[in-house]
């Protein structure tokens, strides 16, 4: 009926205009996301994807499960849907238009599984459903009864086309989906949310799909953005990074929780956006028969991650050697979980001192705490820096105090001279 028509009779309908762009974007999402299941995924306007997983069936444990799956995952998206099963793409096509949940298995059993369904399960226009309607054709099993040649006069070559590719007895070219090489959807919410919890129910949906995504390219990834829509106030950025790359969807919604826990929103969202651009290859993990609980790695990563979602990225941070001869600058703060590259270095103190301290000197040889240090290894020259303002010129000695503790200390070796500590060796 007409909208006119519906208000008067509904005075508080909640109507909203169809948005077929919104539509087939949220059918490549969920195309992009069925890619786990198989690479074999056709795109069926408006509403519909068929997906061939005969040869999945092996490795995702048969089709109930395989079914259950979709269902599943469908459901947390938010979507509810008719799956139906059949040899042919037509058939289990026509089984899911006519909302019959059947899972057929062989070819010999298609015509008995379609003949109960109506004839408006089948593509073909209002004229050709007229024309069937007044031969007393309603079931797909009554028109099969049906003369080809007299149908095919009445209502085109087309409808016994459609029947045949049905049967098996005509095969049926697809064009499979190809999934963008970026990731990026939306979700509209259906209100303005200022709660945390409720936004993080939403971003499920995303990630779900990112996910599902990730696993139909075999990929990975180290970082995605998180963005949150205001009406009156510019849009939030909400950077999430992972120590290394993953696709796991518990891991990504721990983090995004983290990090919602702590950012103050700065107005009512509604609108959020999930994008990704770097997505790098990640093979599946290989497990073991026989586990050994000694050689179990801990959750020393998602710890990491978590923390660098709650604290800030530039927090937690991890340290490696630096390829440079002065001490001071002979460290780097890197990724954590980076591999850090070793560097050819004499031993050095592992707590070395902000800045080096003053070392009193009596008879020519140091002194710490009232005591005077034995030098038991060096000197190492080190002469570097020449080219920018922190140049330096130091004779650098292994020491030890009277209580046998180990000191790293040096010899300036620039006026006005003397000796300092610079470093404790553990």
């Amino acid at each position: 009926m007409s909208l006119s028509a519906a208000c008067a009779l509904a005075p508080d309908l909640n109507y909203r205009p169809r948005d077929l762009k919104a539509e087939t974007a949220a059918l490549e999402h969920i195309a992009a996301w069925a890619g786990q299941f198989t690479p074999s995924v056709t795109l069926q306007p408006p509403c519909g994807l068929l997906l061939e997983i005969e040869g999945s069936l092996g490795l995702l444990g048969g089709i109930r499960n395989i079914l259950e799956s979709i269902r599943r995952g469908s459901a947390e998206m938010g979507y509810t849907l008719t799956l139906a099963c059949a040899p042919t793409v037509a058939a289990a096509w026509l089984l899911a238009r006519a909302g019959s949940e059947k899972i057929i298995t062989g070819k010999r059993a298609i015509e008995s599984a379609i003949a109960p369904l109506p004839v408006a399960a089948l593509e073909c226009g209002a004229q050709t459903l007229d024309i069937l309607d007044a031969i007393g054709a309603r079931t797909i099993g009554e028109l099969l009864q049906l003369p080809r040649d007299g149908l095919a006069r009445r209502c085109g070559q087309q409808l016994l086309c459609e029947l045949d590719r049905a049967l098996g007895i005509l095969p049926e070219a697809r064009q499979f989906y190809s999934p963008a090489p970026h990731f990026e959807a939306a979700l509209e919410l259906g209100t303005e949310v200022a709660s945390t919890e409720a936004l993080l129910f939403a971003a499920r949906r995303l990630l779900m799909q990112f996910t599902g995504y990730l696993a139909g390219r075999c990929g990975g990834v180290q970082h995605f953005n998180l963005v949150l829509m205001h009406e009156d106030h510019a849009d939030t950025l909400l950077e999430i990074g992972l120590v290394t790359p993953a696709r796991d969807l518990d891991r990504f919604v721990t983090l995004v929780r983290e990090r919602l826990a702590v950012h103050a929103l700065a107005a009512p969202v509604y609108r959020i956006r999930l994008q990704a651009d770097d997505i790098l290859a990640l093979a599946g993990a290989s497990g073991q028969l026989f586990p050994d609980p000694a050689h179990i790695s801990g959750d020393w990563v998602k710890l990491i991650e978590r923390l660098r979602a709650r604290l800030g990225a530039d927090s937690v941070q991890g340290l490696s050697p630096r390829n440079e001869h002065r001490p001071e600058c002979a460290w780097q703060t890197i990724m954590p979980g980076t591999r850090i590259t070793q560097v050819a270095h004499p031993p050095r103190p592992l707590w070395l001192l902000a800045a080096p301290r003053a070392l009193n000197e009596v008879a020519s040889k140091p002194h710490y705490r009232n005591g005077p240090l034995a030098l038991i290894a060096g000197p190492e020259r080190i002469e570097s820096g020449w080219w920018d303002t922190g140049g330096i010129m130091r004779d650098y000695f292994v020491a030890q105090t009277p209580d046998h503790s180990t000191l790293w200390i040096y010899r300036e070796r620039r006026q006005p001279g003397g000796w300092y500590l610079h470093g404790i060796f553990g």
